[in-house]
């Protein structure tokens, strides 16, 4: 069984020099297609970025940031944390020369998936990303679509967003799995894709400072794919889901909930199709009674 020991990395567990976290594709075992890199640059600090055999996005966690991406100056405008808002995000294809630099300093993920070349730097302004509110009372959460399929599709296989659950709230709720290929034609109307799926997160802190902390789980889609994991997340930690059903995650009460998902797979077609767990799959028929959770803004 693929433990939780295996799965969740506590924050700095994977540190490298500036990179408090670092996963790469192919770098552990049963572990191909996605990567994580989180950057953390001082005042004036440059770093530069590798993209070989993988495409990236970088997406300012907090600060600013410039990204050279061969000889070409994009200005990343970033944001005070997580919590502010969507940001700027960078998209480079495989084999480009990336360097981040930061005038004031921040924290920077660069999400990454193996890939093809075939196409073009690309940056998305935060104006343009697609915010949704997804589920409704206290299964209610903020979905920031900036590299989903239908959102961003100048890309091989990357898929990324990031969501945001206040405190107290689920979500990642129905459960759900994508750890098969199930076309179109084998299940009318219910297909499914083949994907890894990394969670990073980030709590939010206490009034008086203190560590938030919430949970996440995901458990075995079956007995040729056995996964038990439910653990305590706390800022900076990262949960990996090579298959199963993952979630829900939950926040504590007074502490918002972030986590940046990174996905892909072996599909020669990006798509995400999931399938709800049988079990919670219900839950989905309670949200529109219920509302939703009124300190999210309303669908932008």
């Amino acid at each position: 069984m693929t433990s939780e020991d295996s799965l969740h990395l506590p924050g700095g567990s994977t540190a490298t020099g500036a990179y408090e976290t670092v996963i790469e594709p192919g770098g552990r075992q049963d572990w191909v297609h996605t990567g994580l890199r989180v950057l953390a640059l001082g005042a004036g600090e440059s770093e530069t970025v590798t993209t070989h055999g993988i495409e990236v996005m970088v997406v300012p966690l907090n600060g600013a940031c410039d990204v050279t991406a061969d000889g070409t100056v994009h200005e990343l405008r970033g944001r005070a944390d997580v919590f502010a808002g969507p940001t700027d995000v960078l998209y480079a294809p495989p084999e480009t020369s990336l360097r981040v630099h930061t005038d004031a300093g921040g924290r920077f993920a660069i999400a990454a998936a193996a890939a093809e070349p075939g196409h073009p730097v690309a940056v998305i302004r935060s104006q343009n990303v697609p915010v949704e509110v997804r589920g409704g009372g206290q299964m209610t959460r903020q979905v920031r679509n900036f590299g989903t399929v239908g959102s961003f599709d100048a890309c091989d296989s990357l898929i990324a967003c990031e969501v945001i659950t206040p405190g107290g709230n689920w979500s990642s709720y129905p459960a759900h799995k994508h750890d098969e290929t199930i076309t179109e034609s084998e299940r009318p109307g219910a297909p499914e894709s083949q994907l890894e799926e990394i969670y990073y997160y980030e709590i939010q802190d206490a009034p008086g400072g203190t560590p938030g902390f919430g949970y996440h789980q995901t458990t075995a889609s079956g007995p040729e794919r056995p996964i038990d994991v439910l653990t305590e997340v706390r800022s900076g930690d990262t949960v990996l889901v090579p298959h199963g059903w993952h979630g829900p995650c939950a926040a504590a009460p007074g502490h918002d909930m972030y986590y940046l998902n990174v996905m892909a797979g072996p599909a020669a077609e990006r798509s995400w199709n999931i399938t709800d767990h049988p079990e919670q799959t219900w839950v989905r028929g309670t949200w529109e009674a219920a509302g939703p959770d009124p300190r999210l803004a309303p669908e932008a």
